[in-house]
């Protein structure tokens, strides 16, 4: 009886010891399988992220060659150019890490500044309406098609990176991701605050498709 008892005993402390790893291989698998779902998100966002980087700064360096064209119309309204190069000064004193963005008040104040340069470029190309001469010159037209472009892809961007955001953000609140974030030292993106009316993806157009 006591060898039954013995095989019985070791039997059972077996059995725990098989529940207790299958436990520990599942609990294994979920914490890879999340780490690796997460990883993926925030290379997404990186990539959003990086898009819109970009686009900025393309549509930064357009900016010299443009003003240095309108200049060359006679009589441009010089407030207008002013407007524009103080724009672009201000975005270059704001800069952001090329990393995700952490820090929603940097990522705010470089977002602002970036969209008061595309109000005053806006603002440059109706006042080039009342200059025929200058819409009529090629190198205009070709950097009106770009700028075009440009603001069109920045839109998009923008919204890639809130849908990338609000996923990785989401994912890492919830549990086991919460915790696999805090252990893989992962932390939130900073989120854009642009209006719901914002994020529509416009299709911006300054007339130089049709001029």
């Amino acid at each position: 009886m006591s060898k039954v008892r013995e095989r019985g005993a070791l039997s059972g402390g077996a059995l725990v010891i098989i529940v207790v790893l299958v436990v520990v291989l599942l609990v294994g698998l979920v914490g890879v399988g999340s780490y690796n779902g997460l990883v993926t998100r925030k290379e997404r966002v990186a990539s959003t992220w990086s898009q819109i980087d970009n686009q900025y700064k393309r549509r930064n360096d357009l900016v010299p060659n443009l003003v240095a064209t309108v200049q060359g119309a006679a009589n441009f309204e010089k407030s207008t150019l002013t407007e524009v190069t103080e724009a672009r000064a201000s975005v270059s004193r704001v800069q952001l890490p090329k990393e995700v963005p952490t820090d929603e008040k940097q990522l705010a104040a470089y977002i602002a500044a970036q969209q008061g340069l595309g109000a005053a470029l806006g603002r440059l190309m109706v006042v080039a309406e009342k200059y025929p001469e200058l819409k009529a010159t090629q190198n205009f037209r070709d950097l009106q098609v770009q700028l075009e472009g440009t603001e069109n892809r920045i839109a998009v961007a923008r919204t890639d990176y809130i849908e990338a955001v609000r996923d990785y953000n989401t994912a890492i609140e919830k549990i086991p991701g919460s915790f696999v974030a805090g252990f893989g030292a992962m932390k939130p993106a900073a989120q854009l605050t642009i209006p719901e009316g914002e994020r529509a993806v416009p299709k911006v157009d300054f007339g130089g498709a049709n001029k």
